[in-house]
């Protein structure tokens, strides 16, 4: 390749998108790329801590994405007792509407950033589309690093639905459903699309795939049949996307040994101190050790169990690499990291594909499910005791373990980004020419 190419990374403003694409840009760095990130102001700091260049985007008059969102999501926390259906109209419309809205006030600041970095590639992690980056002249990868069922198909379930994929009764009418809720901000939408000179998206739909490359997180354990396939030219699975973080040691506890048992829910999750609070009293009477990632919360919780430490940030994939039980939310990066290390889940959903990643585990043999609220602490002792002495799962996970692992899905990333902004195919859409159309 002549020359360094410059790719362009924009995850949206989780810390799950932005840790992931982390560990690509790592790869496309050691391949002779020059990774940057456009990134919110609330994360200002994250990117540039592992080295790489942030570009901040400012939104006048909008709160900072970080902060608005835990106040978004402890508004909300009610309605993630909810099943998933229940969750349309209540939580999941409300995301959406917020989504969008974030979308039409990036639009002239990251037009102008993009035009001012001409980037040879953007890489796009998140679930909405933002005008300029079509608009910028420059290919880009959109990268799925929520459940598979982000991509729609007759043989998938509907997506944040946590329905079975083996039994479709329900899958019309949560359907009908979420479409209703969703559809007049969704018709905002294409309507702020259009203005731009974008066509409309389908129904539900607020990210088409990209015409030049497509990354997939779901590794093959998870996948489900596809009646329509995904083109290998456009699409990718990964098998996960690991990033590799600094070596932990687990730290002593008092009360010595036991099954290593690493819980978190994300960064906003950890909002929910009062789960965590009914968890730690569970585990107090239990026989494991327990990380808990508490996030800025640490405060919150003043008498903690000997067989208990709490910090506000673990190096997450090295520390799951020692665990024996992985307890989350369902976010598809702690799904992908558990799988990856050959470790149990039990899943805890509260919201959006955390509902489908804990239906697939139990399908899938590859972890145990368990309602967020309704929950006794005789139910969440059996759960873990049976994901923890489960031999059959944990020959099942370690297999897949095998293949993960050796597929490198970080650098395979890397690969198909580095292909995409190849100068020969940048000179190619200068001249009007792109692998293919957007209406495909």
């Amino acid at each position: 390749m002549n020359g360094t190419p410059t790719i362009a990374f924009f995850p949206e403003a989780s810390f799950g998108a932005a840790l992931n694409c982390v560990g690509i840009a790592r790869a496309l760095k050691e391949r002779g790329a020059r990774p940057v990130f456009i990134c919110h102001a609330g994360f200002s700091g994250v990117f540039a801590e592992y080295g790489f260049q942030e570009y901040h985007l400012p939104l006048a008059g909008a709160p900072v994405p970080e902060t608005y969102w835990q106040d978004f999501i402890s508004r909300h926390q009610p309605h993630f007792n909810l099943d998933p259906a229940d969750q349309i109209e209540t939580y999941v419309a409300p995301t959406w509407e917020a989504i969008v809205e974030t979308a039409k006030q990036a639009e002239a600041p990251l037009f102008a950033l993009l035009q001012r970095l001409r980037p040879d590639a953007v890489v796009l992690d998140n679930v909405v589309m933002f005008p300029a980056i079509l608009r910028a002249g420059c290919p880009w990868v959109r990268v799925i690093s929520c459940a598979e069922t982000e991509l729609p198909d007759p043989n998938v379930p509907p997506y944040l639905s946590g329905l079975p994929g083996d039994d479709r009764t329900q899958w019309q009418a949560f359907a009908d459903r979420y479409n209703a809720a969703v559809g007049p901000v969704h018709a905002r939408f294409n309507r702020f699309r259009s203005r731009h000179g974008l066509p409309p998206l389908d129904a539900g739909q607020f990210l088409e795939p990209s015409p030049w490359h497509n990354l997939l997180l779901a590794p093959s354990i998870l996948r489900h049949d596809r009646e329509v396939g995904l083109d290998p030219a456009r699409f990718t699975f990964l098998e996960g996307c690991v990033r590799q973080e600094a070596p932990y040691n687990v730290p002593e506890f008092a009360t010595g040994e036991g099954p290593l048992v690493y819980v978190s829910f994300g960064s906003l999750g950890a909002l929910d101190t009062a789960l965590i609070k009914r968890l730690i009293a569970v585990f107090a009477e239990f026989p494991a050790r327990f990380l808990i990632n508490v996030g800025a919360f640490r405060e919150a919780y003043r008498a903690v169990p000997d067989n208990v430490i709490l910090d506000q940030w673990f190096p997450q994939p090295s520390v799951v690499a020692k665990a024996d039980l992985f307890i989350h939310h369902g976010g598809n990066n702690s799904f992908c990291e558990a799988l990856y290390c050959g470790v149990p889940s039990l899943i805890m959903p509260y919201c959006w594909d955390g509902h489908d990643n804990a239906r697939r585990a139990v399908e899938t043999g590859t972890g145990r499910w368990l309602h967020r609220a309704h929950w006794t602490p005789e139910e969440l002792a059996v759960a873990m005791r049976s994901a923890l002495e489960d031999a059959k799962m944990r020959d099942r996970l370690a297999a897949n373990a095998g293949r993960m692992v050796p597929a490198n899905g970080v650098d395979l990333a890397a690969e198909r980004i580095i292909a995409v902004a190849r100068p020969s195919e940048k000179r190619a859409l200068r001249q009007g020419w792109a692998p293919h159309s957007l209406s495909e």
